[in-house]
């Protein structure tokens, strides 16, 4: 009776408008996911978070703990659409009995197809695991001058997390398990798809298989550092002095616009005396992704005592033409430091003559009050590096103390 005392009161009109509400909004899509991208013959997995409903729903990819969250998102009905504006990506699937399927990425790096399933916890492996866990050395001859590769594994029972830094930085986390005697791992942020299988082998050493979209597949052979440096194999690059000054007594020089199209140069009066982080980066680099937060973080420690960080991007041709994920990608760090729009990816020798080697992002330069670069640090080793990252925050923070104190 009571129901329907409150249908007579709410009218046949109003009943029929919640039920269409009802219909649109869709089953809640929250909670955890597993899914799947599509590269061609690779797919990798990845985990997917997904919470709230209607018009204000939000999806964060994982690295490691990180979250790496939708700008905005809706369900309509069956459909599922996240924008990622900093990455200028977008995910849109729809809901058939339980499973989502669509597609994610945008023009510029491709759109793939998605597979995402609600979550299920794994089986863990029951056979003896190999410990693999620690520091191993991957000699690899790359485009960009390296001649190794550091790989830093995680291991608790057949779990693993790990993650391989090079001169740019680190590949992101990668997680997978052990089964049918190899590791499987993948890795999966909404940018930079891996998957690494890893097979102990009877000498101690591993075999390391990289599979990604962005380069062709190849194994590796992963040897301990003690083991490396007694046969002579080459050890990973040195991350303080891969690019170098051609000419360390002459000031860094800049010139560009910031955002509105005002020209900002390094003998601008808010430089003068100052100590100044120079970072290249990009709003389409995932390293630069990693790296933003942390120097938000030491701009604001350190401004009042004398430091300025000025960010020279360089990004594809579209963006700099119309300008959408950039803008994104400062409002999502809250970045408030000098940021200034250096040229395309393409021009980045010509734009910075002055730097022998400079082919890495980031790549940050320390300079002093008298305008000389003392050091250049390539790359960012971010949380998925471990011991280094916390070695890079301490590096950072002393150089930068060191300037200051000048």
């Amino acid at each position: 009776m009571q129901s329907r005392s409150v249908l007579t009161r709410l009218g046949a009109g109003a009943v029929a408008l919640m039920a269409l509400a009802a219909v649109a909004q869709g089953r809640p899509l929250a909670g955890l996911w597993d899914g799947q991208i599509k590269y061609d013959e690779l797919t990798v997995e990845f985990p997917i978070e997904l919470s709230g409903s209607g018009k204000d729903v939000k999806g964060s990819f994982f690295n490691g703990d990180d979250q790496v969250a939708s700008t905005s998102g809706t369900q309509t009905g069956k459909a599922l659409v996240l924008d990622f504006a900093d990455h200028a990506t977008q995910l849109n699937a729809t809901e058939e009995g339980g499973v989502l399927k669509g597609t994610y990425g945008n023009k510029l790096t491709g759109v793939h197809e998605i597979v995402l399933r609600r979550h299920r916890a794994k089986t863990v492996s029951g056979s003896r695991t190999p410990d693999i866990s620690g520091l191993w050395t991957l000699p690899f001859e790359s485009p960009k001058g390296e001649h190794a590769w550091r790989f830093i594994v995680r291991q608790h029972r057949s779990q693993v997390s790990a993650a391989i830094l090079r001169v740019d930085g680190d590949t992101g986390v990668l997680s997978g398990d052990y089964q049918d005697g190899q590791f499987v791992l993948n890795h999966f942020d909404g940018g930079r798809p891996l998957q690494v299988t890893i097979v102990p082998r009877e000498d101690g050493d591993l075999d390391v298989m990289l599979r990604g979209p962005h380069a062709p597949s190849q194994t590796l052979t992963a040897i301990r550092p003690a083991e490396a440096r007694a046969k002579g194999l080459p050890s990973p690059s040195v991350f303080a002095g891969h690019t170098t000054m051609k000419n360390p007594s002459e000031p860094l020089r800049f010139s560009f616009p910031d955002l509105s199209g005002k020209l900002v140069s390094n003998t601008d009066p808010q430089f003068r005396n100052k100590v100044l982080v120079v970072n290249i980066t990009g709003s389409w680099c995932p390293n630069c992704h990693d790296e933003a937060p942390f120097l938000v973080e030491v701009y604001r420690r350190y401004h009042s005592l004398g430091l300025e960080v000025v960010a020279l991007d360089f990004e594809d041709e579209g963006q700099l033409t119309n300008p959408t994920r950039l803008p994104a990608f400062i409002k999502h760090y809250d970045i408030d430091y000098t940021y200034l729009l250096a040229g395309q990816t393409s021009e980045l020798a010509a734009k910075i003559p002055q730097a022998e080697r400079l082919n890495a992002w980031p790549t940050t330069f320390f300079v002093g009050r008298d305008g000389r670069v003392r050091t250049i640090h390539t790359g960012f080793a971010a949380r998925a590096s471990g011991a280094f990252y916390t070695q890079l925050r301490q590096e950072f923070a002393g150089t930068v103390e060191c300037l200051l104190a000048e």
